[in-house]
């Protein structure tokens, strides 16, 4: 049974979106500040994926993000309060994997970690992809470039992999959600553009002048070889 940690200050935030979960058959734990969620992820290794509020105290969800990344690839989603899209794109900069922003549905967030889980799981074996000096493989979720292995986030994998898995052809943000994220176009596709911005600063020689993940304007994005 997958383990959700539920960060929020809300003790009713915390007991809807429990709810829901455990509907849908995760089990759950829940904390209600910064210090106590970085306890609980640090002592139940078997914890698969933490639903973090940014705006709770001692210290906040985005310092938490950053602490939890630096240690683990626990898929991380966070709340967000609605029109606060700097936490949003700073979240995803520090390695969070999506984001919902508040108010939200519980329905929505249980359907967000479900798909989250889902493509965060090992997939069946495969070949390594290999491009020159870049090494893909799907199987590992291992990126190697020049012989030195790449720190990616599980969706900066999934990003690449599918990109590189399709050589020059080209998807738009609103395909790349729905191929990669799971999601239809009414999501938030900056989510897309930030996560290029990542991948391109850990494979580019030059991450202003790309040369592997390229931009094709007014279109979208391709893997060039």
């Amino acid at each position: 049974m997958p383990k959700v940690l539920v960060v929020d200050d809300e003790p009713i935030v915390r007991e809807v979106v429990c709810a829901y979960l455990q509907r849908d058959g995760f089990e759950t734990v829940e904390a209600g500040d910064g210090e106590t969620a970085l306890t609980e992820a640090t002592n139940d290794p078997s914890l698969s994926l933490v639903v973090l509020d940014v705006m709770i105290p001692e210290p906040d969800g985005l310092e938490v993000c950053r602490r939890l990344r630096a240690r683990s690839d626990t898929p991380i989603i966070l709340l967000t309060a609605r029109g606060e899209e700097a936490d949003r794109i700073v979240g995803l900069e520090l390695g969070a994997d999506d984001y919902v922003t508040k108010p939200f549905s519980p329905r929505e967030l249980a359907t967000r970690v479900k798909t989250v889980l889902r493509r965060s799981q090992p997939t069946p074996a495969q070949a390594p992809i290999t491009f020159d000096d870049l090494v893909i493989d799907p199987t590992s979720r291992e990126v190697v470039l020049g012989g030195e292995a790449l720190q990616l986030t599980a969706k900066e994998f999934d990003l690449l992999a599918f990109l590189a898995s399709h050589p020059r052809q080209v998807f738009s943000r609103d395909q790349l959600m729905d191929r990669v994220w799971g999601y239809q176009a009414a999501f938030d596709t900056g989510t897309v553009t930030v996560h290029v911005r990542r991948v391109r600063e850990k494979i580019e020689a030059d991450p202003a002048h790309p040369t592997r993940l390229q931009t094709v304007w007014g279109v979208g994005y391709r893997f060039a070889p």
